[in-house]
């Protein structure tokens, strides 16, 4: 008789809402930067606001995302945390106003790094959407810091915007869904992710043996 074994799954909240609400707060920032909106003088203010809200709250969505099993929040909060964490070091440390060709090389790898749980998310269209409009941001942040140009610094800031309004909707989609156990904002599921809401326990677990962490190797 083949020895059993049991598998202890924990009920977790998503941590999507958290991530994206801290993604809002870093890109209205950097943008209000970009665009002129703030003094060069403000980017002090704005590293520490990104800092101490925006890089813990990615890092504690990054980590709950892997214990809920899910590899795309854990990877792309995992992404954005350490790249936020970039950014606002730079801009504490570094002159007012001053582009970084380091920094834009950096942004520009993290732009290709947050291409990965944007595809592996494609049975969440609403949490892809923002993956993907993130990679835009960065790629033009990167371009703007490694040429130091105004054009491509207002680029990024109006992506940083428009990527700030859809990490706001992804946010209280998820959030909405998460609290009332049903679909209140559409999050675009699709394929494996559409009966999320509807599929029963035993559809839900039906994989759970061949996932990171049950099999015997990663």
């Amino acid at each position: 008789m083949p020895a059993a074994a049991r598998v202890v799954v924990r009920p977790l909240g998503t941590p999507l809402p958290l991530g994206f609400l801290g993604l809002l707060v870093a890109t209205v920032g950097f943008s209000a930067l970009q665009l002129q909106w703030l003094p060069p003088e403000q980017g002090r203010a704005v590293a520490l606001g990104v800092l101490a809200f925006t890089v813990p709250a990615q890092l504690v969505s990054a980590v709950l995302g892997f214990l809920a099993r899910d590899p795309v929040a854990g990877t792309g909060m995992g992404v954005l945390a350490g790249t936020w964490a970039a950014a606002g070091l730079v801009t504490l440390t570094g002159a007012p106003g001053a582009s970084s060709a380091g920094l834009g090389t950096l942004f520009l790898a993290a732009a290709l790094a947050m291409l990965v749980p944007a595809v592996a998310a494609s049975a969440k269209l609403a949490a892809a959407g923002v993956m993907v409009l993130t990679a835009v941001r960065f790629a033009l942040t990167g371009v703007a810091e490694i040429t130091g140009s105004d054009g491509w610094s207002a680029a990024a800031g109006t992506a940083g915007l428009v990527l700030a309004v859809a990490a706001l909707y992804a946010a209280a989609a998820f959030e909405l869904e998460d609290a009332r156990h049903r679909t209140v904002l559409p999050t675009f599921r699709r394929g494996p992710g559409r009966p999320v809401m509807t599929g029963s326990l035993a559809d839900e677990l039906a994989d759970v043996a061949h996932e990171a962490g049950v099999g015997r190797q990663l």
